[in-house]
């Protein structure tokens, strides 16, 4: 058997993909999730494989399991999920990372934080780099998260320093493809459901604010790269840099499905960022990594695995 790795959220979009993909690479998965917004079918076929278990578990409690590495994912990433408890986010952000950080400290495995791009707020620098502090705000509906996300790398770089725990910071850009919940509420998931749907494609504000777009398996690649540099701490960027407007991004998912949906505007949600992009070029360096999956040919998986969603909720 080949190293033992702990991946909290191991049930969600990233964490069942990234399970998925260790075990393929010979390592034993120990998923550990709550289940509060993870999904049972995203595991459902690992629950038999003698390289995966799974322990139902909330990481604001303390947790003992032994693991060479811990992939510390656990958090509600959608804003129509980690909205509804704001306080429960919140202490997911600062107990769970805690309760990760003790572990690998006590064990001396290596722990990896799925940070965000949030950690920027709404950007005044374009595109950003690590070194950027971000324009978030402390009081705002979407503050349980991106601060949250803030606490929770604060608390990383802290542990290392005063416990000289072997930690790594990324920071995640929006990312989609397969596992994805169809009701998320972000960009994607929306706008293909909507579209395969024959529903309006709903815009917020006027579509021009950007995003970039990385597709899963990119972004794995980015993690694995990031956890097997053990001298190296970040934070540092993964995501495409590839940078569309939301408004074009709702015309290719209706030239790419074939739909006949028309695009509806709605008022935009407070704090949401005009644009994102991230500079990857430390990524580039120091992780020998960048995204080689474009737009079309991601976004084509994507549509396929919701299709295929959509004709099993029929059946």
């Amino acid at each position: 058997m080949g190293k033992r790795v702990l991946i909290t959220g191991g049930a969600g979009f990233i964490g069942s993909n990234l399970a998925r993909d260790l075990i393929s690479k010979g390592c034993y998965v120990i998923c550990l999730d709550n289940m509060s917004t993870g999904r049972m079918e995203n595991i459902e076929d690992l629950l038999d494989n003698d390289s995966f278990a799974f322990i139902r578990h909330d990481v604001r409690k303390p947790f003992r399991v032994s693991a060479d590495e811990i992939y510390h994912l656990a958090c509600p990433a959608s804003p129509a999920e980690y909205q509804k408890k704001p306080v429960d986010t919140l202490k997911t952000c600062f107990l769970g990372s805690l309760n990760a950080l003790d572990l690998a400290y006590k064990t001396g495995a290596r722990v990896l934080l799925a940070g965000t791009s949030e950690t920027y707020g709404d950007p005044l620098v374009h595109p950003q780099p690590e070194d950027y502090r971000g324009n978030t705000s402390s009081t705002g509906p979407r503050a349980c998260y991106d601060e949250g996300k803030r606490a929770s790398e604060a608390l990383f770089f802290d542990h290392g320093r005063q416990y000289g725990t072997d930690i790594c910071v990324v920071r995640i850009f929006n990312t989609y493809g397969p596992n994805m919940s169809p009701n998320d509420g972000r960009v994607i998931p929306n706008f293909v459901t909507q579209a395969l749907s024959g529903d309006d494609i709903t815009v917020y504000g006027n579509g021009t604010q950007t995003r970039s777009f990385c597709y899963i398996t990119d972004l794995l690649a980015g993690l694995e790269a990031a956890m097997a540099r053990k001298d190296f701490r970040g934070p540092v960027n993964l995501g495409n840099p590839s940078e569309m407007t939301v408004k074009d991004l709702a015309h290719l998912v209706i030239r790419l499905t074939g739909s006949s949906s028309k695009i509806v505007y709605r008022d935009l949600p407070a704090d949401d960022p005009s644009r994102r992009r991230p500079d990857i070029s430390l990524a580039e360096r120091e992780l020998g990594w960048a995204p080689v999956v474009g737009a079309e040919d991601g976004l084509g998986m994507t549509i396929e695995y919701y299709r295929k969603q959509i004709e099993n909720d029929q059946q």
